[in-house]
């Protein structure tokens, strides 16, 4: 039996599991999905591998236990950016742009990747409640805008944000990385703006700016 370094059973063992989410952590981010496993775990974190197991029974349970402790922090993470901005545009930039910057990095996107593979449907329902929050508040700043389908809003542009990852995945090159987010929230902007539709439709040769303004000069 390992050597117990904390005052209770109880507080040796969430070290442990604490310490085996570390090395998962690492392994994810200089391996990828393929690093992940019960033996290399093991060696990171100087159990055996059968102790491992007494932690965690499979790796679908490890993952779980990953996603369940980082994705609501990085949903956070995000909602405080939000937070912090004063305006409704403010703060679809930065919803925008704290999951693109999330979306870079190595140990949110292995997780993410390996919950794919790993995860059974019931347990991704779960991981998926945990950014209700962040989605409703997106839903609320939309309000803001003067959207009247908020909701479906709110839909369409977490399908500009994914796209957007895959983008930045595809190229893997910073200056791409950058160019695509400064894209993605231009986009998300002036397509979710309460007056868009109506632009977009407005009749040949209506008062619309600086159209009309050409036109009176002829």
């Amino acid at each position: 039996m390992p050597k117990i370094r904390a005052a209770t059973v109880a507080e040796h063992r969430q070290l442990q599991q604490a310490a085996l989410l570390d090395a998962a952590r690492v392994l994810l981010a200089e391996g990828g999905r393929e690093a992940l496993n019960f033996g290399a775990l093991a060696a990171r974190t100087g159990l055996a591998r059968s102790s491992v197991y007494e932690y965690f029974r499979s790796k679908s349970e490890l993952v779980e236990a990953l996603c369940t402790v980082d994705l609501p922090l990085w949903a956070a993470e995000i909602e405080a950016g939000m937070a912090a901005c004063d305006g409704a545009a403010e703060r679809i930039e930065a919803y925008v742009r704290g999951q693109l910057a999330l979306a870079a990095d190595p140990v949110h996107r292995a997780v993410v990747a390996v919950a794919e593979f790993e995860l059974d449907d019931a347990a991704r329902a779960r991981i998926r409640a945990a950014h209700t929050g962040l989605t409703a508040m997106v839903v609320r700043t939309l309000e803001e805008l003067g959207h009247s389908r908020p909701v479906v809003a709110a839909s369409l542009l977490q399908g500009v944000v994914e796209a957007a990852v895959r983008q930045i995945e595809r190229s893997r090159e910073a200056a791409d990385a950058s160019e695509i987010a400064d894209t993605a929230v231009r986009f998300a902007l002036d397509g979710l703006g309460p007056g868009a539709a109506a632009a977009d439709t407005a009749p040949v040769g209506t008062d619309s700016g600086s159209g009309s303004a050409g036109s009176g000069q002829g």
